[in-house]
């Protein structure tokens, strides 16, 4: 299974972040191992003193998606002409099923590796780092039409719409298959709107979809959480 993320697809957080809109997604990957199993609280890690959060659609694909190489998979989805409604409607037909989901990072991190030129994977593919909510069929959703919000003890932080994002979920699809092959059960983070921020022990975060809340979380910097 791929973790497949998106940064700075939305531009008002590209912009609070002081980052360029970018012309194409900008695309790093967190192993399988950044997954928070679920009911467990999210522990601090002890190499960061700025984690914020990022609530993002997470989109979990069914079908899949042959990339530039020999995967001996027969679909492709071109690039070119993306926006025909065939290509579209082949794109989304690959997703399985919609979540909410959050994307940890330690900022003061990043911002440390940015600086230099390097990496982000140690800021943002950590054990953890990457916490799923409940899943819900995509044939239940207008993919067209999903509203995000993350809640930290009971204050919203955080709020987006897909219709905002960049590049939309089948853009996305089809341009990460450009360079990997896609198979079912891998996950793509779409992106998280303005309003990141730290979280800190005792926090309580409410991650919803539509209005529904499909994960809560509990922060903590007890070991033994």
């Amino acid at each position: 299974m791929k973790i497949i993320c998106i940064g700075r697809n939305y531009r008002d957080h590209a912009a609070e972040l002081k980052n360029a809109i970018p012309e194409e997604p900008v695309i790093f990957m967190k192993p399988e191992s950044a997954i928070l199993p679920p009911g467990i609280a999210f522990r601090l890690p002890q190499f960061s003193k700025e984690i914020h959060h990022e609530i993002e659609v997470v989109l979990r694909l069914g079908n899949p998606v042959s990339g530039p190489g020999n995967s001996g998979i027969q679909q492709k989805l071109p690039a070119a002409d993306l926006n025909t409604n065939p290509n579209r409607k082949r794109a989304l037909d690959c997703i399985e099923s919609v979540t909410v989901g959050l994307d940890f990072t330690a900022r003061d991190l990043q911002n440390k590796l940015k600086a230099n030129g390097l990496p982000w994977e140690k800021a943002k593919a950590f054990d953890g780092s990457a916490v799923l909510g409940t899943w819900m069929p995509a044939a239940d959703l207008d993919l067209n039409d999903l509203s995000i919000s993350l809640r930290i003890n009971d204050e919203e932080r955080q709020s987006g719409h897909c219709r905002d994002l960049l590049f939309d979920f089948a853009y996305l699809i089809s341009y990460i298959s450009q360079f990997f092959t896609l198979q079912p059960g891998d996950l793509i983070f779409t992106g998280t709107p303005a309003g990141v921020g730290p979280v800190k022990a005792g926090d309580v975060l409410i991650g919803m979809l539509n209005g529904k809340g499909l994960f809560s979380l509990n922060i903590t910097d007890d070991i033994a959480s």
